[in-house]
């Protein structure tokens, strides 16, 4: 089991920025990829970024590209999510994730087997 921690939502206005970060504990951290989601009220969850397990390849959304940096540091077992240039429809729910599974796209939930509890991220205009 991956116990995932999320913190660092909260409410900025548009243009500002936020840094979310994922403690992981429980397992190996280096042996999982990791991502972030997001989710609206009656909408999907969507796909943010991600990152693999030593940080060679990075993925972001296109609606985050150039705005968003993933990161991490595996010896405090932790991912980050710079989120800069916000704006109003950044506003969701932010979900860490992790899988030992990379031979599915990690672009998609499907390999995800562990989540977050989530963050909170409110963009005002």
């Amino acid at each position: 089991q991956v116990q995932l921690v999320e913190s660092g939502g909260g409410l900025v206005q548009a243009g500002g920025s936020l840094r979310l970060s994922c403690v992981a504990s429980g397992r190996t951290f280096s042996n999982y990829a990791m991502a972030y989601f997001r989710q609206t009220p009656g909408k999907e969850r969507e796909f943010v970024a991600a990152i693999t397990w030593n940080g060679d390849r990075l993925y972001y959304a296109d609606s985050v590209q150039g705005r968003f940096t993933i990161s991490r540091d595996n010896a405090k077992n932790t991912v980050y999510l710079q989120m800069n240039r916000l704006k109003p429809e950044d506003t969701a729910v932010y979900y860490c994730a992790a899988t030992s599974n990379t031979a599915i796209a990690l672009t998609t939930s499907r390999p995800y087997a562990y989540w977050g509890q989530g963050t909170q991220v409110t963009v005002s205009s």
